[in-house]
């Protein structure tokens, strides 16, 4: 018996006057005694929606959502989810994601037939206490390895989904694909480009975070790998895909542009992956048309912005990881005056963390050196100091208002600019930070942007 099931489950299957399954992540991850953090819980069974839906609400669970068309009812009981599929057998139109026919049907192999890989095929009769096993999948979990149902040809050329959720599923699980799956994957990777930029986006985040739900170390890099093995990567990222084979300083570098971009990514922390992934974009481009990668990161930051507009990346998102990419190189020789990195602190207080976490990763995917990186170090101290110091690191914290400048003679059109000077001129001199001194601070600076 699966033990971690939840009682309202397991009621709800004795209730039932058919055999009631969980499926797929659930039984995966009790026979590879990995637990994620908050269980997903599918479920299935030989019937129509209507008839479980019927039993299920009898019981107290709680319908969220019933598809007639596709036999899924969406349930809440206790606080746990649940999604309920009845067999089916689903029909495709080449590559497009959702099925364009969809068939019921009593027969368990032909349910498991319709679905990605073997080990998301496994089944568990919640009433019989046994596991149900149609196309092997207990064996592949054993192995850790990722088969499809079908020939791979097949499954990836029915879904180009499949093709993510192919990465997705080995970065969580650490299982490997197989070669027909590799292959597969690289023969319909092009059917990617007819799959929306949300959906592809969507598994995008869940790949880059791979290493979360089962605690897999680095198990992001590990789909990253599987995305560039199969050519996804050269579909979703074909910018990113033309380091591959470039050099670099020997003297600092042991890997090409592409394998330092997803190492900087395997290092990177969980809130910076798309920048980490991202940050070198720009060196192909200007290696092609300077010879050198002066001002990549210039490069990359249009670059970038052109990226997350293509994957519809969330607005927010994208503009953060533009700025991180356009300022991964700042003091990249440890040689900036403490007065300018104090600045630039404060210019980019909302992305600073950010992008220190960056330079640390960068630092440690050129060498796979996992030591502190010198200019955090020195980042560090400069920025221990400031708070020290009493630094205003925002307009609350300076000691005058808008209102108290205008009533001083600031005119009220420049306000705005000559606050955002004062924050600065209070970086590297924290003691103007007093209202008298802001204010003939202010004037002069008044004076500055008329000159």
């Amino acid at each position: 018996m699966i033990e971690i099931l939840p009682k309202k489950l397991t009621e709800l299957a004795q209730s039932c006057p058919f055999p009631l399954y969980v499926v797929g992540g659930t039984c995966r991850e009790y026979l590879s005694s990995s637990f994620p953090l908050k269980p997903d819980y599918d479920i299935c069974a030989p019937v129509l929606p209507e008839e479980f839906a019927a039993v299920a609400e009898k019981l107290g669970f709680t319908q969220c959502a019933v598809y007639k068309n596709t036999g899924t009812v969406k349930l809440k009981a206790d606080g746990e989810e649940y999604e309920f599929t009845s067999f089916r057998s689903d029909k495709y139109v080449r590559g497009v994601h959702m099925p364009a026919k969809i068939y019921f049907t009593d027969d368990i192999e032909l349910d498991a037939r319709r679905r990605d890989f073997t080990c998301n095929a496994v089944y568990y009769d919640v009433k019989a206490e046994k596991f149900v096993d149609p196309l092997g999948g207990i064996e592949d979990i054993k192995r850790k390895a990722v088969r499809t149902v079908a020939p791979a040809e097949k499954v990836f050329g029915e879904d180009g989904l499949r093709l993510m959720r192919l990465a997705r599923v080995c970065g969580a699980t650490g299982f490997r694909p197989d070669e027909e799956c590799i292959e597969g994957a690289k023969a319909n990777c092009r059917l990617l480009r007819d799959i929306s930029a949300e959906r592809i986006f969507g598994e995008l985040r869940h790949i880059l975070h791979a290493d979360s739900k089962y605690g897999v170390k680095y198990g992001h890099y590990a789909a990253l790998c599987v995305m560039r093995d199969t050519g996804v990567l050269n579909i979703v990222f074909p910018e990113l895909s033309l380091g591959a084979g470039m050099n670099q300083r020997q003297d600092f570098h042991i890997h090409d542009v592409l394998e330092h971009s997803l190492r900087c990514a395997m290092y990177a922390a969980d809130d910076i992956r798309l920048a980490a992934l991202l940050h070198d974009v720009g060196k192909p481009y200007c290696k092609i048309t300077t010879g050198t990668y002066h001002n990549h990161e210039t490069e990359g930051a249009r670059i970038v912005g052109e990226i997350c507009s293509r994957l519809k990346v969330p607005k927010k998102l994208a503009e953060e990881t533009v700025r991180l990419t356009e300022l991964h190189m700042y003091d990249v020789d440890c040689k900036a005056r403490e007065s300018k990195i104090r600045r630039m602190i404060v210019s980019n207080r909302d992305i600073f963390f950010k992008l220190a976490e960056l330079k640390q990763a960068d630092y440690s995917a050129c060498r796979d050196d996992l030591s502190e990186a010198p200019v955090i170090t020195k980042w560090r101290e400069i920025y221990n100091d400031m708070v020290a110091e009493g630094v205003p690191f925002n307009l609350r914290e300076l000691k005058v208002r808008g209102d108290e400048l205008i009533a001083a003679g600031i005119p009220k059109d420049k306000c705005g600019k000559v606050l955002d000077r004062l924050l600065l001129e209070c970086a590297a001199l924290p003691q103007l930070n007093e209202r008298n001194k802001l204010i003939i601070t202010a004037k002069r600076v008044v004076r500055e942007i008329a000159d």
